[in-house]
């Protein structure tokens, strides 16, 4: 989501002068787009921020911290760092050039929620290479306990067919092929008939659409419709986000999650009744208040049930304001990064044998950048796997960019596979 944002940021300021620069030292203005999920990374906030003291001393630089640190810590960025000019939040910053005049003048928060939509006043997104995302669903009912978005981003709101149609079809003439479907709880999309599935399939019949994916899904919301399109729509890739947090039935009743692990499993076979070869991934949080061994014992041995291609575990970081950060139990930190370690320990291999079962085989990569090497060029399989092969030359890997091309996967890694080319670019 905050990728997202920051192309649309860089979006409307284009037309005020400002472009993108690859080095923060040549900036004159600089927005750090922050996220409030965890308490580690509101800090690194600060810590950057401090860091950009000098230069915005030496420069001029103006500097702006926008998204949902932004939203939640106003006030409390210009007491902590008074070199900030201007404080924004996820759903206004379709005024940033407004804020940006008044905020030559002094410091400007704005971190209200307006009665108009922000996608009502963006602009056309401009050229963003093959693959795009484009949000569709902002805000979150669900209250998880231990989840600030409900707070930051507002409550949940889709945004209508018609416009999400139309910035797709965007994007698809300016070259994109692949497009990410975006919320905080995507699957609860209901602003086009027949919900998320709907859309879906509305955006993978646009000329030059290929691949569709969508992110990040709750649990309560995959519909039997969602289920269905997953082996019905062919542009919709094999691949799915399906965080469940925890397999302690006791650990998501404390998180307010709505669903005990059974329901989590059962409804992953139902996906892969649907889609045989869908991958899954997952986020976990370890050492929510309350979690006891047990509790964790269980969580390993759901994530052993399902097996997942790909997971993002964290040890629990208490929110202000949600439900979970006035517990009086909490687990003690020794004992959460000691159950991290052997959760990522377990997921990590599992990631590594789901790798290791491409080796021979004959995948669609769609090509995305040019590789670390020269020479090289990468891109990413229908199962969100980085793909990375070496070319005759620097032009044959420029040329592959934006295009699908069969890859024989050679060789896996941790986190990416390695293969060749045996089609020539541009065959498909």
């Amino acid at each position: 989501m905050n990728v997202y944002d920051s192309a649309r940021m860089a979006d409307v300021l284009a037309p005020v002068g400002y472009e993108p620069t690859g080095q923060a030292d040549d900036a004159d203005l600089i927005i750090l787009n922050t996220c409030h999920i965890r308490e580690k990374a509101a800090e690194k906030v600060y810590s950057e921020l401090g860091r950009l003291r000098a230069q915005k001393d030496s420069r001029g630089a103006m500097i702006a911290v926008a998204g949902c640190v932004a939203q939640a810590e106003g006030e409390e960025i210009l007491r902590r760092a008074p070199q900030v000019d201007l404080v924004v939040g996820p759903q206004t910053y379709h005024r940033l050039p407004e804020l940006i005049d008044r905020a030559h003048a002094g410091k400007v928060i704005d971190t209200e929620f307006p009665a108009e939509s922000k996608f009502d006043h963006l602009p056309d997104p401009r050229g963003t290479g093959p693959a795009a995302f484009l949000t569709v669903q902002e805000g979150c009912d669900k209250f998880c306990a231990f989840c600030v978005v409900p707070y930051t981003r507002g409550t949940e709101v889709s945004r209508p067919a018609a416009d999400v149609i139309a910035e797709a079809r965007r994007l698809a003439e300016g070259g994109v092929r692949e497009i990410t479907l975006l919320g905080q709880n995507v699957n609860a999309y209901h602003g086009a008939d027949g919900g998320l599935a709907g859309l879906i399939r509305t955006i993978a019949g646009i000329d030059g659409i290929d691949r569709v994916r969508y992110t990040t899904s709750h649990p309560r919301d995959m519909d039997e419709a969602l289920i269905a399109a997953h082996g019905e729509i062919p542009e919709l890739m094999p691949f799915l986000h399906l965080p469940v947090q925890s397999g302690s039935d006791s650990v998501l009743a404390a998180m307010n999650r709505g669903h005990d692990a059974d329901a989590y499993v059962r409804l992953v076979e139902r996906l892969r009744a649907a889609r045989p070869d869908i991958a899954l991934s997952s986020d976990f949080i370890v050492g929510h208040p309350g979690e006891s061994d047990a509790d964790f014992e269980a969580t390993l041995t759901l994530i052993r049930a399902v097996g997942y291609a790909q997971a993002y575990s964290f040890k629990y970081s208490a929110r202000p304001g949600t439900p979970a950060a006035g517990r009086s139990d909490p687990v003690a930190e020794p004992v959460k990064a000691a159950r991290l370690a052997r959760l990522q320990d377990l997921v990590n291999d599992q990631q590594h044998v789901f790798n290791r079962r491409a080796v021979g085989a004959l995948t669609p990569v769609l090509f995305e950048r040019s590789g670390r090497r020269d020479a090289q060029a990468a891109g990413c399989s229908p199962f969100m796997q980085a793909v990375h092969v070496d070319c005759a030359d620097a032009a044959q890997a420029q040329a592959l960019i934006g295009e699908i091309v069969p890859v024989h996967v050679t060789t896996a890694h941790a986190n990416s596979l390695g293969g060749r080319l045996d089609a020539l670019v541009g065959a498909t």
